[in-house]
């Protein structure tokens, strides 16, 4: 299938690369189908979460895990049944980032992330209760503390 997207023009997208989140995302609970888009440059961690549905629509999204090595939450059992979730290893985790005009002010949401089944496709935005997260958590500032 080709895709005519805004930001990347047209990608020729295979059925099998479709994830599909059954409630959508919060605020697009309409739209279901999505496929990440890599970044070309391996040394840059952003990536896009692009809609299958919407084509102007695609999300900059990071593993939130590069930039916070302790970020840590427990998955409901409704979402691992939801998701169909066998095994830890099949668990991928990202997080959608704001990029505004001023780089330095990048965030990522680590209220809410974006819980993918590798195995079957399936994902799922959940919201954690754990106040340490916030919806607006400075990557570049987590970074440094990091590096």
């Amino acid at each position: 299938m080709i895709l005519n997207t805004k930001n990347f023009g047209e990608i020729q997208v295979k059925e099998e690369e479709i994830i599909h989140f059954p409630d959508g995302i919060p605020g697009f609970e309409e739209l279901n189908q999505y496929i990440i888009i890599e970044n070309p440059d391996k040394e840059v961690p952003f990536h896009w979460l692009q809609s299958v549905e919407e084509t102007d629509l695609a999300f900059v999204i990071i593993n939130p895990f590069i930039f916070k090595k302790d970020y840590d939450f427990k998955i409901s059992q409704n979402t691992i049944d939801k998701l169909d979730i066998k095994k830890t290893e099949d668990v991928t985790v990202y997080t959608i980032v704001v990029v505004p005009e001023d780089l330095s002010k990048m965030t990522a949401n680590l209220r809410a992330p974006l819980i993918i089944n590798s195995q079957n496709r399936k994902g799922k935005q959940i919201l954690l209760d754990n106040e340490e997260y916030k919806a607006r958590h400075y990557i570049l500032d987590e970074m440094k503390q990091v590096g």
